[in-house]
């Protein structure tokens, strides 16, 4: 697991393809409005049937996981300001989660990616788009 951090602000958590671990681990905190795990279970293994219950939650900030499922990812980061802070490449299989800050994203090869993120989508009061400053 990586964790991309300016300021003391962890703006990203990815988890490489190459990952591996045993049970399950989960890699957010409990506060986050998304949560992202890994689970590695062997055969046979078997999760009790379950539902979860309606709970009321309060989202501030949209928090969206990516995974790249072929290509390659320039994932960029920016602080409250534009201000351009660095980057990360993603490759295929890698998983991102973005929990705070602005991004943007360029493709260095052709990319298939999947988005989660939390709803009902706002249109256009969801984001706000920038021109980057240095």
């Amino acid at each position: 697991m990586e964790e991309i951090i300016f300021n003391n602000n962890t703006f990203a958590i990815i988890i490489r393809n190459s990952f591996k671990d045993h049970g399950i681990k989960f890699f957010t905190p409990n506060d986050y409005s998304q949560q992202l795990a890994y689970m590695n279970r062997p055969r046979g293994y078997k999760i009790d049937a379950h539902y979860h219950n309606k709970v009321e939650r309060k989202v501030n900030y949209t928090q969206e996981v990516l995974f790249i499922k072929s290509g390659k990812v320039k994932v960029n980061f920016y602080d409250k300001k534009n201000c351009f802070l660095g980057y990360i490449i993603l490759d295929k299989g890698d998983v991102i989660l973005l929990s705070m800050g602005g991004h943007g994203f360029e493709m260095l090869e052709n990319s298939e990616i999947i988005e989660v993120k939390q709803g009902p989508y706002s249109g256009d009061k969801d984001k706000t788009r920038f021109k980057p400053t240095n």
